[in-house]
């Protein structure tokens, strides 16, 4: 017989930890300012969509990521819809160096939420009659380090002075 009691022990407790604690939408919120009119339009409308994240410490080791995302469809002037989802999740991360939670927070738990979001854009588009959007992919890492070099040339940059 083989004794298990040398696997079972307690986890060290300086070991990281990675929760998903709640993912919940915060806020939610579609308009359809032309109805009925704009139901009897047959041109294909235009949809912007706009994305962005933050988060924030809420307690020791626990964080809330936001991630907004709002879909706007016009023919021509005319709004035919506003959507937007405020999609939220809060997690526990502790015992993580503080190089590897920027990451973790600008990388890690937006790629999380954004399958929550895409589905809660897609189901309030559809419930105000219109056609689902689907959102493509998004690559938040490569957003991340984008706005990492963007946020480096402007540190390097020398302030302007007037002579």
């Amino acid at each position: 017989m083989t004794d298990v009691s040398a696997n079972t022990a307690p986890a060290d407790a300086d070991q990281p930890l990675y929760n998903i604690e709640k993912i919940y939408v915060k806020d939610l919120s579609v308009e359809v300012p032309n109805a009925p009119q704009i139901f009897l339009e047959r041109e294909a409308p235009q949809v912007d969509v706009q994305l962005h994240h933050q988060s924030k410490s809420v307690d020791d080791g626990i964080y809330q990521t936001e991630l907004t995302i709002t879909v706007t469809a016009k023919i021509g002037e005319k709004t035919m819809f506003l959507a937007e989802a405020n999609q939220a999740g809060i997690f526990q991360i502790r015992n993580v160096p503080n190089q590897d939670l920027d990451p973790i927070l600008g990388i890690g738990n937006p790629n999380i939420l954004y399958p929550y979001a895409r589905e809660t854009i897609s189901d309030a588009i559809t419930r105000a009659g219109f056609p689902p959007v689907l959102l493509n992919p998004v690559n938040f890492e490569a957003l991340y380090q984008a706005q990492k070099a963007q946020e480096a040339n402007a540190a390097a940059q020398p302030a302007a002075t007037t002579h």
